[in-house]
């Protein structure tokens, strides 16, 4: 069962109670920089770990007197923000350097949690290597930038060919629209028992895994600017691409083509599709992200060198085909410093040592991420460290990017909620969408609009 929005909190302000007992805030040791980031639900899976672990052996080196104490948060993404914004409220507990979802970005500047780069950025020639949709992603409605990203991610179709095989299905599957991914795992269902036809994350606890890449995958093939109208500055209501892309994700689980409900809405369900279902063969098509090749390379927590034969990946369609025919979304995290730190200078040569051009390659490629610096994109290790990186790199022009506001993270809840009203059969996509329509004009003090039709 997962735990109450209390005991959620209880756990955050026991966390943070801890880290100030033990010395963990923020300007306790000004020779000290203290990291927090996300560490992976899966105890096997140390990327991020070992890859820091690296970097601060350089930072030490480069920096006699200096440490770096890393402070990993074993949590779910919606308990990893949690606490992370818990730390960041006060100097007794903020950390020195966070890792962040941009996403929450303008969220946590809105709170007073970060503070702007602009004046270390001014003078870093670094900073002239990155992409400008990387950049944006990390500057707020004020015009300053508030992190650092250290690349970016696309979303599409995973598939099992040995399955697809057994099915009958051609093994190098690319559907044109919705129906037909849904007639595929129909037809997987039937032929292949015992397997899952089709993963598409859903419900509440798993959080941006399945508001961003499960429902906005769908939503964003239903036509233009489907979730904020960026011209009229106003959020979408009774959007028909809206109900259309809740009734998918009610078809998939009222058919049974999805997993278990059960497992479905497991907060850590994104980790059991990657370390489990997918290499264990019990996974047909998963609508995923680029990065979920990490967990196979020998670096990761499953090594799984036949995945690049027994895997193959196809772009998701828009709803019937329509024009550009394929969506991606893309996200990304960045490395930021909060309002609260006492030694933001230190954090600052860290994340200019986290960023040499050496190190940014090996983010990339241990962390199967999508680069966001040009130098990075061409270089030799980058572009053969992994089978999927032309595939999801080819998605970057089809990608959509969710609406940096501060708001967002309330729609994403809202969201959350009407897939999971409709995955467990507790409304009906109809009934489901007037929620959130309802929920929507509250959050944003009636700044919607009424979306298309059809």
């Amino acid at each position: 069962m997962r735990p109450t929005a209390p005991l959620i909190l209880t756990t955050v302000l026991a966390a943070a109670t801890a880290l100030t007992a033990c010395g963990g805030g923020s300007g306790s040791d000004p020779d000290t920089v203290k990291v927090a980031y996300q560490r992976s639900t899966n105890n096997k899976v140390r990327i991020m770990d070992d890859y820091l672990a690296m970097v601060s052996k350089q930072f030490e080196k480069a920096n006699p007197g200096k440490t770096v104490k890393l402070i990993p948060i074993q949590a779910a993404e919606n308990d990893y923000y949690a606490k992370i914004q818990q730390m960041m409220r006060s100097p007794k507990t903020a950390p020195d350097l966070v890792y962040e979802d941009t996403f929450l970005i303008n969220s946590d500047i809105k709170s007073g949690y970060l503070r702007p780069l602009d004046d270390y950025l001014r003078t870093w020639k670094t900073w002239d290597r990155f992409v400008d949709t990387a950049k944006a992603a990390a500057k707020a409605e004020d015009g300053k930038t508030y992190g650092v990203p250290d690349g970016t991610d696309t979303r599409g179709l995973w598939f099992n060919k040995e399955i697809f095989a057994k099915a009958g299905l051609p093994t190098d599957w690319q559907p044109k629209s919705w129906d037909e991914i849904l007639d595929a795992a129909r037809t997987i269902k039937k032929k292949v028992p015992g397997v899952t036809p089709l993963n598409v994350y859903t419900g509440k606890a798993p959080g941006e895994y399945s508001v961003m890449q499960g429902f906005e995958m769908l939503l964003y093939g239903t036509g233009e600017d489907p979730l904020y109208d960026v011209r009229a500055k106003k959020w979408v209501t009774g959007s028909q691409g809206f109900k259309d892309s809740l009734d998918f994700v009610r078809t998939v689980y009222s058919e049974k083509l999805g997993p278990d409900v059960s497992d479905a809405l497991d907060p850590n369900v994104g980790t059991a599709v990657a370390t489990d279902w997918m290499p264990e063969g019990k996974l047909a098509i998963n609508l995923d992200g680029s990065w979920v090749g990490q967990n196979w390379l020998k670096t990761g927590g499953k090594p799984w060198p036949e995945w690049s034969k027994v895997l193959g990946n196809a772009p998701m369609p828009t709803q019937r085909g329509a024009a550009p025919g394929k969506v991606s979304l893309s996200g990304g995290w960045t490395w930021s410093i909060p309002a609260k730190s006492r030694n933001a200078g230190l954090a600052w040569k860290l994340i200019e040592t986290l960023q040499t051009q050496e190190n940014a390659v090996q983010w990339d490629v241990r962390g199967a991420q999508i680069a966001v610096r040009d130098d990075v994109a061409k270089d030799p290790e980058y572009l053969k460290s992994s089978p999927g990186v032309k595939f999801f790199t080819g998605l970057v022009p089809y990608s959509h990017y969710r609406p940096a506001l501060p708001v967002y993270p309330q729609v994403s809840t809202a969201i959350g909620e009407a897939i999971e009203s409709v995955t467990t059969g507790d409304a009906t996509p109809e009934q489901a969408s007037k929620a959130y329509d309802d929920q929507l004009k509250s959050i944003t003090d009636g700044a919607v609009t009424t979306g298309r039709a059809g």
